[in-house]
């Protein structure tokens, strides 16, 4: 036994942070010692095995580092995937405390209690890499969203991805026909049919799913003149009642210039032929207050008579 073991913030520096036990005990440290002081100098348990140094945080990069500095076969996938993407979660899925979902290929049994494992098909043009982590590719992320995820939560992932351009609607038709046997298969391919890649937000596709559940059907991203002639695009349009509905996103604008471009548009949209009302929701009231919304759109329409 090594008397003068490296220290373990050497030991981990070789994986950027990230330390197992396993080159640990190998170095020299004994077991009673190692897990002492670990849990004196606060490092994070990410892994059984698997330890990452006090002043990282445990989000959820490092959790899937940890994972595959372990477990080298296994790959990020579902949430966490399209988390790793950038795709829209209406679930936390990057912090600390999202769950992380990997997949080992089929045939393979490897449970962690710290993690959600599949195990699934996977083809290495199926794989991607990511700042150093080994994931499934976007194509692939979006089909497992939609077999696995409730369908609101699958098509606002979905339409994120389509709107960065990660994926389109016949790749990912394509790949559920490609694995067409695999559960849920045929509940994906209905919630890919309510997908809409021209979605300019995450709170525009929840409002789009509200109003379609609720049998509304409005057209989505109209283009429309104004008198003043400028051109603008609007988020829904119902167009025989005239009714523009305009989703404003997390985001404010936060500047007067743009609170100003904001009110003139506005006014501008009121002097359009093509609209004879126009209904604004914040992202709290289409994700908190959906219900409330519906009605308030189904209430203006029935006071407003089709034009033609």
């Amino acid at each position: 036994m090594n008397a003068n073991p490296p220290s373990l913030e050497s030991l981990a520096a070789r994986s950027g942070g990230i330390l197992l036990t396993e080159r640990a005990v190998a170095a020299g440290w004994p077991e009673s010692r190692l897990r002492y002081r670990l849990r004196r100098d606060g490092w994070h348990p990410a892994q059984h095995g698997v330890w990452l140094h006090p002043q990282l945080r445990p989000d959820l990069r490092m959790r899937l580092r940890a994972a595959q500095l372990r477990h080298p076969q296994l790959v990020a996938s579902h949430r966490s995937a399209a988390a790793l993407w950038g795709f829209d979660l209406l679930n936390e899925g990057r912090g600390e405390h999202a769950e992380v979902e990997l997949t080992c290929r089929a045939g393979r049994r490897l449970v962690l209690r710290e993690a959600r494992v599949h195990r699934l098909r996977l083809g290495e043009d199926e794989v991607a890499v990511r700042e150093g982590l080994r994931l499934t590719a976007p194509v692939r992320t979006v089909a497992d969203l939609l077999r696995s995820l409730p369908l609101h939560e699958a098509v606002i992932a979905a339409d994120s991805a389509f709107r960065q351009g990660a994926a389109c609607v016949p790749q990912v038709f394509a790949a559920l026909r490609a694995d067409s046997r695999r559960s849920r298969t045929a509940d994906a391919r209905c919630a890919l049919e309510q997908c809409d890649p021209a979605s300019g937000s995450a709170a525009e596709s929840k409002a789009r799913l509200e109003m379609r559940g609720a049998g509304l059907f409005p057209e989505s991203q109209v283009e429309v003149v104004t008198p003043s002639g400028r051109l603008y695009r609007l988020d829904f349009l119902f167009r025989r009642e005239g009714l523009a509905v305009e989703v404003e996103g997390h985001r404010w604008h936060g500047t007067r210039l743009a609170h100003r471009r904001d009110a003139a548009r506005f006014n501008d949209l009121a002097r359009c032929p093509a609209v004879r009302r126009v209904l604004r929701f914040t992202a709290d009231d289409v994700f908190h207050r959906p219900r409330q919304m519906v009605r308030t759109v189904r209430r203006t329409l029935s006071a407003l008579p089709p034009t033609h």
